[in-house]
C-alpha cells in the first residue's frame, strides 16, 4: 500500500514578470533552494519541463483521470535534471539542462520534489522568443518570512513505485548503446507516422538512410518501440531540438521486447523518454536489479560507496573502485543497491552514472523485492542442491530443476520462469542458486 507523504510549498510555483519561480519540497533542507539565475533556451526549457509534467500526470496502460504527481529535481555542479514517472510507472522522463543552458548559480546540491500545477503549465506553454527565462529553484527569499501565511500543504500518495522505477531503470539503461541518430525534420516525419495513442503493438525501428523504418519483427541494430503513442511527450519538444537519438540493448532476430530511450538533444538541454518493453509493464516490476543486489558484501559495499559520491555530474565507476578499493562489479552492485533508495540514475548519453540524494535506507531493498527475500529465505533453509551447472531446489513438497547455461544464463522449472522466460529477471530458484555458489555472479 502506498503511504502519504505531505507535500509543503512556501507558495504555488509560478511564471512571473521576474521569470519562473519553482517552489520545492523536501531533500536537503525543508524548502531548499538549488539554483537561481537564467535559463539560456527558455522556450525549450518550458517545453521540456512541460513534457515532464505531463508524463507525471498520465497513466498510458487504461488510462484513467489524470493524476498529479511532482517530479523530482536534482541539483548538482552545473546541472538541473528533472524527471518522472508516468502513473502506470511505463515511461521514465528526464530533462537535463546543460551547463550551456544555465547562465546562473547552482548554490545547492540535492534533490527534491519541484511543484508543477495547473496555472504555472498553462503560463509555461505560452513562454516563447529568445529571451533568457530567469528561473529559482526553491522558496523566494522575500517569502520565506511570511512562511505561515503562504504554506500550500496538500496530502498525495507517496509514489513508492517511482523509487522502485528508479531501482530498475538505472541497472536496465546501463546496458544500453546508441543505436540510431537523425535530424529533427526526418525526426518529425517519422513521430507523425507513428500509430495513434492506446496503440499497443510491439514494433521496432532499424536504422534506415537518415530516417528510422518500422518493422513488426526485430532484427539486429534495430530498437524496440512498444506503444509508440508513449512518445507524444516528445512531441512539444521537438521544435527546439537538433536530433533525435535512440538508445537499446542489442537485439537479434526473435528478441522479445525490451526497453528503449528516446532523447531529442537542443544542444543546452535534453529530453528523453525511457519506455517499458511492453505498454503493460511499469519498470517497477522488472527485477532487472535483483542479480546485482544478491552478494552477502552489497549492503556494506553501498553504505561505502555511498559516502564517496560527491555531486560530480558523472559518476566514474574506476575511479570509485580505486577510491573504495573494490572491484568494478563489486561497485555496480554497490550502485545498484543504492539505486532502490533513488540514489543514482544512469544517463545513456553521457554513459555514466549520476547522483541523487534521498534517504538511504538499506532495507528498502528486501521490501521492494520478495524474490530477494524468498531466495534468502531459501538459502538458508539449504534448499539448494548443486549438482555441477545444475541444482536442484526444494521448497515444501515442490521440486525445481535450476540450469545454468553457458552464456551464463538461468533457467528453471518452474511456472513464473515458464511464463517470463527471463524477461523479469530471474527466478527466486535461479536467484537462491545464484547466491549460494558466489556472493556476486551475475544472472542474464
Amino acid at each position: 500500500m502506498n503511504a502519504v507523504q505531505t507535500y509543503r510549498y512556501l507558495q504555488p510555483s509560478a511564471l512571473r514578470s521576474a521569470g519562473l519561480d519553482l517552489q520545492t519540497c523536501g531533500g536537503p533542507a525543508a524548502n531548499p533552494r538549488f539554483f537561481t539565475g537564467f535559463l539560456t533556451a527558455p522556450a525549450a526549457a518550458a517545453a521540456g519541463l512541460l513534457a515532464v509534467a505531463e508524463v507525471a500526470r498520465t497513466r498510458y496502460h487504461q488510462p484513467v483521470s489524470p493524476a498529479s504527481l511532482d517530479p523530482v529535481v536534482t541539483g548538482s555542479r552545473g546541472r538541473l535534471r528533472f524527471e518522472s514517472f508516468s502513473g502506470c510507472c511505463g515511461v521514465y522522463a528526464r530533462m537535463d539542462v546543460l551547463p550551456d543552458g544555465l547562465n546562473g548559480e547552482i548554490s545547492g546540491h540535492g534533490t527534491t520534489n519541484v511543484d508543477v500545477n495547473p496555472p504555472l503549465r498553462e503560463a509555461l506553454a505560452r513562454v516563447g522568443g529568445i529571451e533568457p527565462l530567469h528561473v529559482a529553484v526553491g522558496p523566494d527569499d522575500l517569502t520565506v518570512s511570511t512562511l505561515d501565511g503562504s504554506v500550500v500543504e496538500r496530502k498525495v500518495p507517496l509514489p513508492g513505485r517511482w523509487l522502485r522505477g528508479f531501482a530498475e531503470v538505472h541497472v536496465l539503461t546501463a546496458g544500453f548503446e546508441p543505436r540510431a541518430e537523425i535530424a529533427t525534420a526526418e525526426a518529425a516525419a517519422f513521430l507523425r507516422r507513428l500509430p495513434a495513442a492506446g496503440d499497443r503493438s510491439v514494433l521496432w525501428a532499424v536504422p534506415a538512410g537518415r530516417t528510422l523504418r518500422l518493422t513488426s519483427r526485430p532484427v539486429p541494430g534495430a530498437v524496440c518501440l512498444a506503444g509508440a503513442g508513449r512518445l507524444a511527450a516528445l512531441r512539444g519538444v521537438l521544435r527546439h531540438a537538433r536530433s533525435l537519438r535512440v538508445y537499446g540493448p542489442a537485439v537479434r532476430a526473435g528478441s522479445p521486447a525490451v526497453p528503449s530511450t528516446w532523447e531529442l538533444d537542443t544542444g543546452a538541454l535534453r529530453v528523453s523518454l525511457t519506455l517499458s518493453p511492453e505498454p503493460y509493464r511499469g519498470f517497477s516490476g522488472e527485477g532487472a536489479a535483483l542479480a546485482a543486489l544478491a552478494g552477502d558484501e552489497v549492503v556494506d559495499d553501498a553504505e561505502l560507496v555511498g559516502a564517496l559520491l560527491n555531486w560530480d555530474p558523472t559518476i566514474d565507476v574506476a575511479a570509485l573502485a580505486d577510491a573504495a578499493a573494490l572491484p568494478d562489479e563489486r561497485v555496480r552492485a554497490a550502485l545498484a543497491q543504492l539505486g532502490t533508495a533513488g540514489r543514482v540514475g544512469y544517463d545513456v548519453a553521457d554513459g555514466a552514472y549520476f547522483h541523487r540524494v534521498m534517504p538511504y535506507d538499506a532495507g528498502r531493498a528486501e521490501r521492494d523485492n520478495p524474490r530477494l527475500v524468498g531466495a534468502r529465505a531459501l538459502v538458508e533453509r539449504g534448499a539448494v542442491e548443486r549438482d555441477g551447472e545444475h541444482a536442484t531446489v526444494r521448497t515444501g513438497a515442490e521440486t525445481y530443476r535450476v540450469r545454468r547455461h553457458p552464456d551464463g544464463a538461468y533457467s528453471c522449472s518452474c511456472r513464473w520462469w515458464a511464463r517470463h522466460r527471463g524477461q523479469r529477471g530471474p527466478c527466486r530458484h535461479a536467484l537462491a542458486v545464484s547466491m549460494a555458489a558466489a556472493p556476486v555472479e551475475a544472472l542474464s
